[in-house]
């Protein structure tokens, strides 16, 4: 719960601003959640049904670095990836649990920017940020817990042999974008590895009509692999997929199947809701082997 018992300020340097150390400064940027400030957060009995969490992992020089991405999109995006997670369940998260290592040289302006990322993205979403930890690092790095409610949630597991396989948006700019990065340049900031696209209006209305589903994280060759063993099944591709598409991780569309009988409410949920739905293959008896590298750098 952002524990005080840390003592925090004796790690980092010894910053004292109108007696408030960093720890106590960076907790103070969540001040207005009625949650925070005990050894554990009190949500009370009966507040969430069909409990859903979940936790991702968000760390400098593995997910990011520095030079890429302000301490806000970071924060944001930290925030947006577990959201994600959520979203695809077909859960509405409610609250937010942070673990934050912190550099020990950063600025109380550092980290008031950092903390507005968190707390933007948890607004955006009707989160409540109910308290973590904070410790001194040598670079940054964010473990985000996701508290969700789920009253139907969609599963990876499902999927039925017959069953057409899509994904939402436009694949393959994650990686571009990458690439772009690691070889010294730089990207829009609004590229979808700065800020990823949910699509939680379109996936909460037609999540009754999907038997599937998964965020694109690690990308959709990847995924489909993790849907493979899920549910033993394998894919007939309609077309060729390029590499660039199917191993660009970091996407956070999503991967569903769906009965073919559900394909025009599914098409016209998504042009309701102006959400790109690519159909490109059927759920079928055979072997599937996912043909990317491992990502991340």
């Amino acid at each position: 719960m952002f524990s005080a018992s840390l003592n925090l300020s004796s790690r980092m340097d010894s910053d004292i601003i109108t007696g408030m150390n960093k720890e106590d400064y960076f907790i103070d940027c969540f001040s207005k959640s009625p949650f925070i400030g005990d050894d554990a957060a009190v949500i009370g009995a009966g507040k969430l049904k069909n409990l859903c969490v979940s936790q991702d992992a968000f760390f400098e020089n593995v997910h990011f670095r520095r030079d890429w991405m302000s301490l806000y999109q970071i924060a944001k995006k930290a925030m947006l990836v577990n959201i994600s997670d959520a979203v695809v369940m077909n859960a509405k998260p409610r609250y937010a649990l942070l673990t934050v290592a912190i550099p020990k040289d950063y600025s109380r302006s550092e980290l008031k920017e950092l903390a507005r990322g968190f707390q933007d993205a948890a607004d955006e979403y009707g989160i409540t940020i109910i308290g973590g930890d904070t410790i001194a690092n040598i670079k940054l790095d964010i473990s985000v817990t996701i508290m969700a409610e789920c009253e139907k949630p969609v599963r990876r597991s499902g999927m039925r042999e017959g069953d057409l396989l899509a994904y939402t948006g436009d694949l393959g700019g994650s990686l571009r974008d990458l690439g772009r990065l690691l070889r010294g340049g730089s990207v829009n900031g609004r590229s979808r590895f700065i800020e990823p696209v949910l699509r939680e209006k379109f996936f909460y209305e037609a999540a009754s009509s999907i038997r599937c589903a998964m965020d694109i994280s690690d990308g959709l060759f990847r995924d489909l692999e993790k849907l493979h063993r899920a549910n033993g099944l394998g894919f007939e591709f309609f077309r060729p997929i390029p590499k660039r598409v199917g191993c660009s991780g970091e996407e956070f569309e999503i991967l569903f199947a769906f009965d073919p009988a559900k394909e025009s409410r599914i098409l016209n949920i998504a042009k309701k809701t102006r959400t790109p739905v690519t159909i490109f293959a059927r759920a079928v008896r055979k072997p599937y082997i996912d043909i990317c590298k491992a990502n991340h750098f």
